[in-house]
């Protein structure tokens, strides 16, 4: 791998400004250029980071590329990117490593794979994919150290405590996970922030009564995780651990800071071929999400092993 590392950022999804948030971390970022774009909420948290936090020495996001011109236009002008591409395939033959920064998980097999066959090392924004056979393709790319897909709630600093003494907690009981939206687009974050922190692995699912979407996941030791994802809502990014010897809640708010170390652990992927999570760990919440989707649709428990 060469000493400098170039990066290319794909999107767009509706609502999703990964694209924005990502290459800003990577390559700084510009007022004027955020001041034409519709992401002023990013901009905010941007704009209270000190200009130390930004960057990686030998990375940058060199081309970007959003299924409208306009759109990518404005994306390179706020994130200081240099080349807008006008086409998907032009970004096999001059990038490094590439973010896929959509959230439509029905895409990203036939978007990340091509990079990936090729031996280019691909982020996957989340969820990765909820179609078996899309899940069978990435695997090994997972086990290679040639594929990274998660929330960044799963390195989120918020939790940095938790994960470091969950011995504290006694015999832990429950974890819950309070977010905005949907299950799938949402839940996940919880999903990933809780199993990153637990040394247990999801094992029964079950829907919740409940006027949004709520689901009860037994984990292989007992732990109940419970998710809801509350629809339109006030902003809420929440997790809550319970034990027999202590409790703690902690509010998610510094995005800035999970996704750097997001991007922090993709470049030391793309630089080391270290994958930074099990992939089994992917996988179990994919299939959470997907044994989820089965249980609100037939009301009964679902075990997540028949989607692994």
């Amino acid at each position: 791998m060469a000493d400098q590392l170039d990066l290319g950022v794909v999107g767009l999804t509706p609502g999703n400004g990964h694209p924005y948030s990502f290459a800003s971390i990577v390559n700084g970022y510009s007022d004027d250029g955020f001041r034409a774009s519709d992401w002023g909420v990013i901009y905010d948290y941007l704009a209270a980071k000190d200009p130390s936090e930004f960057g990686f020495p030998g990375v940058s996001v060199t081309h970007a590329w959003t299924q409208d011109p306009a759109e990518t236009e404005r994306l390179c002008a706020a994130a200081r990117v240099p080349e807008a591409v006008d086409s998907f395939e032009d970004l096999r033959s001059t990038v490094d490593a590439l973010l896929l920064l959509r959230d439509d998980s029905e895409r990203h097999a036939e978007m990340a794979l091509p990079f990936l066959e090729d031996g280019t090392p691909v982020f996957v924004d989340k969820p990765l994919a909820l179609d078996a056979e899309d899940l069978d393709a990435f695997r090994p790319h997972l086990e290679a150290g040639r594929l990274l897909s998660c929330s960044g709630m799963r390195f989120a600093c918020e939790l940095d405590a938790p994960r470091a003494n969950l011995t504290n907690y006694g015999e832990l009981k429950v974890a819950r996970g309070t977010v905005i939206n949907d299950w799938v687009h949402y839940g996940v974050h919880m999903l990933d922030a809780i199993l990153g922190v637990v040394d247990a692995r999801p094992e029964i699912v079950r829907a919740l009564d409940a006027p949004h979407d709520a689901f009860g996941v037994t984990l292989d030791d007992g732990t109940l995780v419970q998710v809801d994802a509350l629809g339109d809502a006030p902003f809420v990014f929440d997790v809550s651990f319970l034990g027999s010897e202590k409790a703690s809640d902690h509010p998610i708010r510094d995005n800035f800071a999970a996704f750097r170390r997001t991007l922090w652990h993709f470049v030391r992927m793309v630089k080391t071929g270290d994958p930074p999570l099990d992939p089994q760990a992917t996988l179990d919440v994919m299939a959470t999400l997907v044994a989820g989707k089965r249980a609100r649709e037939t009301g009964n428990s679902v075990d997540v092993d028949d989607f692994r």
